[in-house]
């Protein structure tokens, strides 16, 4: 197993050898945000979508479109507003008098990194179309299904204030989000060097290609072996659990305040995002401390609170943090 583990170290370390050169060309643009930064990645090579929540000017488009053009990939802006259609985004049958047949012609959502912009002010019509793309990776146009570019990846930003015109993001679109990564500020020093280098009437945010598309196809393959000890699944699967059924396991105090707990597809992105936080570190296994590391972002959008969690100011942040202080370590 040693010889195993020792094997897949090799790979990781030859195949994430562009991680730090992909960080370093997005960091020429995006100053501090590496937070950020690295959950976009490890939702490139995890296959996993991501929601972004923060509030306007912390550079989540930039970043988004920054990546696309380090990658070269195909990359598509949405703007979601309440007008927005179905069609507008997938695409749908023009027909042809002179022809007599319908033609398809296809939506944005054709390409590898699509920025949503706002989602959440779309009605439901849009976000169920946009449902079926995030899940099979796959669009219906009529009586055809037509298969998505590969990679694809839908990179999500939400406003976390002026809720006016909105719509609350159905549970099963936001459960199809592996990760949901809250934004801050930066800190002062950082915010000097954005005065620094933004501080202009044309900003130079020149991008070069650092990383091709097959590398990260190559990198994904090589995530799907990285060796994850029994005890550390056994761990994620007790952390899972005990947000479904916290006096299970001594957390009678948030009974409560939970309405629902992590769905299935948490444990398997939860794992899938421990592994990818490997990959990014270099190494070919998984501690207990990435899965605690990643575990927030992973877990803060499905775990429902309850009515009394509102009231006490209980946040799902906070019923994490109590359950991953309280959960063994192995």
């Amino acid at each position: 197993m040693n010889a195993n583990i020792s094997e897949i170290n090799d790979r990781v370390k030859e195949s994430a050898q562009w991680v730090p050169l992909l960080q370093q060309e997005i960091g020429r643009v995006i100053v501090g945000q590496k937070y950020l930064v690295d959950r976009l990645i490890i939702g490139l090579v995890a296959n996993g979508h991501v929601l972004l929540d923060g509030v306007p000017g912390l550079a989540k488009t930039l970043s988004i479109r920054t990546l696309a053009s380090a990658l070269h990939a195909h990359f598509q802006r949405i703007q979601f507003t309440p007008d927005l259609l179905p069609a507008d985004i997938i695409g749908t049958l023009i027909y042809n008098p002179r022809e007599g047949e319908f033609s398809t012609k296809k939506g944005p959502i054709f390409a590898n990194l699509i920025l949503a912009d706002e989602i959440n002010r779309a009605p439901a019509k849009v976000q169920s179309a946009l449902l079926e793309s995030m899940q099979e990776r796959q669009v219906t146009i009529g009586d055809t299904t037509y298969p998505l570019p590969d990679p694809f990846l839908v990179l999500a930003t939400e406003n976390p204030i002026d809720q006016e015109g909105t719509y609350p993001l159905p549970e099963a679109q936001v459960d199809r989000f592996m990760l949901k990564v809250k934004i801050g500020y930066p800190n002062r020093i950082e915010e000097r060097k954005i005065l620094d280098s933004m501080a202009s009437t044309t900003p130079d945010i020149d991008v070069n290609t650092v990383v091709n598309l097959e590398k990260i196809l190559d990198s994904r393959r090589v995530i799907n072996d990285i060796y994850i000890d029994e005890k550390v699944r056994d761990y994620i699967v007790e952390i899972v659990f005990a947000s479904r059924n916290p006096e299970d396991h001594n957390l009678k105090d948030l009974r409560d305040f939970i309405q629902y707990g992590a769905s299935p597809r948490a444990t398997i992105n939860l794992t899938l995002a421990a592994k990818a936080w490997a990959f990014i570190q270099g190494r070919g296994y998984v501690t207990p401390q990435d899965v605690k590391t990643i575990g927030m972002d992973v877990l803060r959008h499905r775990i429902i609170v309850s009515y009394e969690a509102e009231a006490e100011d209980m946040t799902s942040e906070a019923i994490i943090t109590k359950i991953f202080e309280t959960v063994p370590v192995p």
